[in-house]
């Protein structure tokens, strides 16, 4: 009686050594470092998309997923045109939805790899889903900003998620309580934890400095039917609370909107957030489509119950095989140059005349899709476009990926005035440059001060001028730490000039 009245009472904080634990650990620290980062990425301007991708593109798995994903059926475009690029992959599935799938990506990625994978996976299935629903009725509403509750959503479960990753005898004894029929989850992990599992989420996020709107969302409902929200913050709490239970619905079989527990469900939210009992129907079939498109681009097949007895993590190994079996597709030369760069060039080539043909891609979102195309194709670790600043009387570093691009972009300026440099030299003949040794005496003769000083360990890179009736408006750079001595065969040569003739094109427009 004594437990059942404490559950019943004002809930607790957060116990100061289980949150210490949650987000002391090396891993979870990296995981909340991450995740804030993430969060806090702008989406007003083009800034917030072009830091989105400087991020995406840091980490080569989250690269590969979220390309994956964007060639799935349920994203691919109409015409068949692989994606190739993250700058194209976030203009095809929408800021919003790229920045929501990363922070997904990120839970799997540090969460999964578990000893009770099974448990851990039953969570993160949750929370993925309950991110989808969460867009979906985004997408019905009228606020602005709206599509921020796929945050929330997402969020929702992340003290279940971490119980089950880091306390998993608690989160068994939790199981057994729901299980039992006489405990919600919320009393149950008040009575085990000393706090629910919504606070607990919410002390967690409050750790890694996750903004308010979205730490205020994940607090518990009245229980009841609920009424039409007054403002923004009540209806991201609503949405929260409604699709990680209707994502626990979803994980059933069957027909998830027409089930008891489905029209229950909409009983005590339908009016609220605006949707009818067919619509939920056809919501619940849409969010199941991209769920499966999700797990596909993680490489996450079907889970079997018992992973957890038995130690291993059968679905990780699987994933390693799949890439053990695939490594010609990601080979590289010692140089880190792909040894497909041919394929990757083409891909990238089809996509840049794909956006130009459509006619409504902006000048800046071409030129990142070439740049970015040319850093990944041909394994750069630093690659910038260079424009003319007539006021300063400069070239200066544009728009940047790969290592330290920020501060590297910084320093990536030389005056305009002529000078017998190489950089100069290429421009005022027109000539593209593919520099295989910049170690070689003669070429380190053509070195300007400035490039030997801010790129001193760049021994192989490429030079590309953008010169537009006899106008030099700047150039395309980009380098590597090791020589390569490869070089770039005519096929290679060509695609890499279709790229840059595309923004000469538009230039000169």
């Amino acid at each position: 009686m004594a437990s059942t009245s404490a559950a019943a009472g004002a809930e607790r904080p957060v116990r100061g050594l289980l949150l210490q634990k949650l987000c002391g650990d090396e891993g979870l620290f990296a995981l909340g470092a991450s995740v804030a980062r993430v969060v806090q990425l702008a989406s007003s301007d083009d800034e917030g998309t072009q830091s989105l991708a400087y991020y995406v593109l840091s980490d080569v798995a989250l690269t590969q997923k979220i390309l994956r994903l964007s060639n799935t059926p349920t994203y691919r475009t109409a015409n068949g045109t692989a994606v190739t690029t993250i700058s194209r992959a976030i203009s095809l599935l929408g800021f919003n939805n790229v920045k929501t799938t990363a922070l997904a990506m990120l839970l799997v990625d540090t969460l999964l790899n578990s000893k009770h994978a099974y448990s851990v996976r039953v969570e993160l299935e949750a929370a993925l889903c309950a991110s989808l629903i969460g867009r979906e009725l985004a997408r019905l509403s009228f606020y602005q900003g709206a599509e921020e509750a796929s945050i929330s959503a997402l969020f929702k479960n992340i003290g279940p998620l971490l119980i089950a990753s880091q306390e998993h005898e608690r989160f068994r004894e939790i199981c057994a309580l729901v299980a039992d029929g006489k405990h919600t989850q919320g009393q149950a992990s008040q009575m085990i934890l000393g706090s629910s599992f919504d606070v607990l989420s919410a002390a967690v996020l409050r750790e890694w400095k996750i903004p308010d709107v979205i730490v205020r969302s994940l607090s518990t409902l009245p229980p009841g039917l609920q009424k039409v929200a007054v403002n923004r913050q009540e209806w991201m709490r609503q949405v929260a609370s409604f699709s990680i239970d209707a994502a626990k619905l979803l994980a059933r079989p069957g027909d998830a909107a027409d089930s008891p527990e489905g029209r229950a469900l909409h009983a005590r939210f339908g009016a609220a957030l605006g949707v009818e009992l067919e619509q939920l129907g056809k919501l619940f079939a849409a969010v199941r489509a991209e769920m499966t498109s999700l797990l596909e681009s993680m490489n996450l097949g079907p889970q079997t119950p018992g992973e957890d007895a038995g130690g291993g993590l059968p679905n990780v190994l699987m994933l390693a095989t799949m890439d053990a079996g695939d490594k010609g597709k990601d080979a590289c030369y010692p140089s880190g140059k792909p040894t497909n760069a041919r394929e990757l060039l083409l891909a990238g080539v089809q996509e840049v005349t794909q956006m130009r043909a459509a006619g409504h891609s902006k000048m800046n979102e071409l030129i990142q899709t070439v740049l970015e195309t040319l850093y990944r194709s041909m394994g750069f670790r630093f690659a910038t476009v260079c424009l003319k600043d007539a006021r300063s009387g400069l070239y200066r570093g544009r728009l940047s990926f790969g290592e330290k691009h920020i501060e590297r972009q910084a320093g990536f300026q030389f005056p305009i005035a002529p000078a017998n440099d190489l950089f100069h030299l290429a421009m005022e003949n027109d000539a593209d440059l593919m520099i295989a040794d910049a170690t070689a005496q003669k070429i380190r003769e053509l070195l300007p001060l400035w490039h030997r000083t801010l790129l001193a360990d760049a021994h192989s890179f490429i030079v590309l001028p953008l010169v537009v009736n006899s106008a030099r408006l700047g150039l395309f750079y980009a380098d590597r730490i090791h020589p390569a001595p490869e070089g770039v065969p005519p096929d290679e040569a060509s695609l890499i000039r279709a790229l840059k003739g595309q923004v000469l094109v538009a230039l000169g427009a």
